[in-house]
């Protein structure tokens, strides 16, 4: 009787559960509002565009002249810089002792051209006098023995290869008497005036390779080329930094009026006009609109790159980069994306 009436009785009411419950969890569709207005143009032709807003002075990437390890940074995201101001510093123990190698050997060359230009010295002059009288009284001697040796007057006496040799021995204490008068004269005249240039050239010689190291060192010491503030901060101390970096090192820009960076379609560049209206909105506020005055239009249309705001990135779309100005109160960020609507005419 179960299988019979029961079983069937169970199916249908699983049926109408089954019909039921698809009735009641059917979706139903319901209007609302968004939560956020999106971005709408007062203009009654547009240009649209979307922008990046950067420093007054572009977005300033600061690098490192030479790689190397970075033993110091100075400055952290937000501070504010003057030109000139140290933002790190690269290890510079191998041009510290480079440098002291420089100054002493500045100094010995300071030392050479001085004693070239002093000389002689007092203490050099009866040494070589002494010489000049031993030279003299030598040549004496030397004559003497040969006018000796020429008073004999049986020449079958004296060997030939005797006289022979005194006469030489005299011509030698000539020589010699020769050379200690020249000798002393050189010392009492000074330093060769050719010495004396050589050795200047050497002194600056030397002085440029020290100033090499000392512009080196400077160089390893990164400054602000403006006055401005850091907007990142991408390296710490004991990092490794490469020339060039895979990314900016240290961001930063100028102070002033922010700028924004509006990227309009190809196929809208000819209706791009200097003396247009424009306005801004950034991203989630765009019941608030900047007005914009124009800066300038770069005239080289490049591909597209600011979908997410890295600069490798590459597509199909071509734009023409237009650049207007905020105001310099604007309460917006570097980096923040904007649409913005540019006044067409036609």
């Amino acid at each position: 009787m179960f299988f019979k009436y029961g079983i069937p009785a169970i199916a249908a009411g699983a049926l109408a559960f089954a019909v039921l419950s698809v009735r009641h969890m059917k979706p139903q569709q319901v209007e609302a509002a968004p939560p956020l207005a999106p971005p709408s143009s007062e203009f009654e032709r547009q240009i649209g565009g979307i922008g990046m807003v950067e420093a007054a002075s572009e977005n300033i990437s600061i690098g490192t002249p030479v790689p190397g390890l970075v033993s110091a940074v100075y400055v952290r995201a937000g501070q504010a810089v003057r030109r000139g101001q140290p933002l790190m510093r690269l290890d510079d123990r191998d041009l510290g002792a480079e440098l002291a190698l420089r100054e002493t050997a500045v100094r010995v060359a300071e030392a050479r051209l001085q004693r070239l230009r002093n000389a002689p010295r007092p203490e050099d002059i009866p040494p070589a006098e002494a010489r000049l009288e031993q030279a003299r009284a030598q040549l004496a001697d030397a004559e003497a023995q040969l006018r000796i040796i020429e008073a004999v007057p049986d020449r079958r006496a004296v060997r030939t290869e005797d006289l022979e040799r005194r006469r030489w021995a005299v011509a030698a204490a000539r020589a010699q008497l020769r050379e200690a008068e020249a000798a002393l004269a050189q010392l009492r005249a000074g330093a060769w005036r050719e010495d004396i240039l050589v050795a200047e050239a050497e002194l600056a010689q030397a002085r440029q390779h020290l100033e090499r190291v000392r512009t080196d060192l400077e160089r390893l010491t990164v400054t602000a080329p403006v006055s401005g503030r850091i907007l990142r901060v991408n390296v710490r101390a004991g990092e490794f930094a490469g020339a060039p970096a895979a990314q900016p090192l240290i961001l930063m820009g100028a102070e002033g009026s922010p700028q924004v960076r509006v990227d309009v379609d190809e196929k809208d560049a000819w209706r791009v006009r200097p003396d247009a209206r424009a306005y801004g909105s950034v991203r989630g506020n765009a019941a608030r609109r900047f007005p914009l005055r124009f800066v300038r239009i770069e005239p080289y249309v490049v591909p597209k790159r600011n979908l997410t705001g890295e600069t490798t990135e590459r597509t199909d779309t071509r734009v023409l980069q237009v650049i207007y100005a905020l105001e310099a109160d604007a309460p917006v960020y570097v980096g923040q994306q904007m649409d913005v609507y540019i006044e067409a005419k036609e």
